[in-house]
Parts: C-alpha cells; structure tokens; sequence
C-alpha cells in the first residue's frame, strides 16, 4: 500500500481535496484533528504539556487550546518545544493507522508534513496550491479574522513557493482549473503507481 501525503499552506483547499478522495473511497487522516485527539486522551503527552507550559493548558483534563495558543503563537522557541512533544507521538499514532488501512493507498492530510518529518514514512506527498491573495480571502471568511491575522499566520508556515517544489504532485485550487477532474486523475495515477509496486514484490 502507498503512504501518501496531502499538504497545503493555510486557504489552499487541502481538506477539500482531501473530502473528494475519500469520496473515491480512500482512507484519509487528518493530523491536526488526530493531534488534538492525542494531546487529550494520552497522560503521558498530557504530563509532559502540562510540566513545560503549566497545569493551565488543561481545565478538568481538555486541553486549553486558548491558553496554549497564546503561550506558542509569538514564541518561537515554544512552539518548538511544543511540537517537538507533539510530533513524535502523532507521527506514531499515523504510521498505525496505515499498517491497518487495507486500500491501494492511503492519505495523511496535515499542513506541516515537511516541517514534522513526516517524509520519512511517505512514498509519495500532493500539494494543494492557491495564490496567497485567495488564500487569505478564504481564511477570512473561514474563520472570521482580518487579513494581519491570516498574514500572520501564513509567514509562520513554510515558503509555500518551497513546499510545493518538495511535492510529488500538485493540484491547482485557484479557482481557474477544476479541484475534482483533478483529483479524479490523481487517483486514477496512484491507483497504477500501486498496482506496480504491487506486481514488484
């Protein structure tokens, strides 16, 4: 079976083409809501958060998404150590979830596959790509923030000019090109890259 990523900067559309794979019937995980997952139910994770960042990023055993934004959103270092914690146990928790998938291939959405080391255990990665101007325009409306906000954000995230060269294969979500012919033939491309490193073994 294939291990395949599925990356994009903030606004690309990631999830959405994410959505239509599964529609094709492919198992598809999705990091960030697994990772949040993981950082409430596994104590030992939880311990660890808890000794770096205070009893504060729990209240009555959820985590305190609020509390531990603001303690990574402008701190660099934080954030490092944060997902250094994080990162590894998620990074373990997918790799278990693949060796149960029985498809032809399978998908890890995340946003920070090459920032989390993610490759390593991946045969192939998919970019998602929007121009950054339309990017913005869907983050605001998604969440209800202002552009600074959306910007901010964006300059915290790989170059995304740099992430889509490290991609295997590209999907165009600006708007001009059709998303679902385009994944339509993606799946179509992995299916046979599947069935050949089938037939090598």
């Amino acid at each position: 079976m294939l291990r395949v990523g599925l990356t994009g900067g903030i606004g690309s559309g990631k999830t959405t083409a994410a959505k239509i794979f599964e529609l094709l019937g492919i198992p598809v995980y999705y990091a960030d809501d697994e990772a949040k997952r993981i950082m409430n139910g596994d104590e030992t994770l939880k311990s660890e958060i808890q000794k770096h960042f205070g009893d504060e990023a729990y209240i009555s055993g959820e985590l305190n998404r609020a509390f531990l934004a603001s303690k990574v959103f402008n701190d660099k270092w934080k954030l490092e150590l944060l997902n250094s914690l994080v990162h590894p146990v998620t990074l373990r928790d997918a790799a278990d979830w693949f060796s149960k998938q029985a498809t032809p291939y399978a998908i890890k959405e995340a946003a920070l596959i090459f920032e989390a080391g993610s490759t390593k255990d991946l045969d192939h990665v998919i970019g998602v790509y929007a121009p950054a101007e339309l990017r913005i325009k869907r983050s605001m409306e998604r969440d209800g923030v202002d552009r600074d906000k959306v910007i901010e954000r964006m300059n915290r995230q790989m170059n995304e000019e740099i992430k889509m060269k490290l991609c295997d294969f590209i999907l165009k979500n600006d708007e001009q090109e059709l998303l679902i012919p385009q994944v339509l033939a993606l799946h179509e491309n992995l299916l046979r890259i599947a069935e050949k490193k089938i037939s090598v073994k």
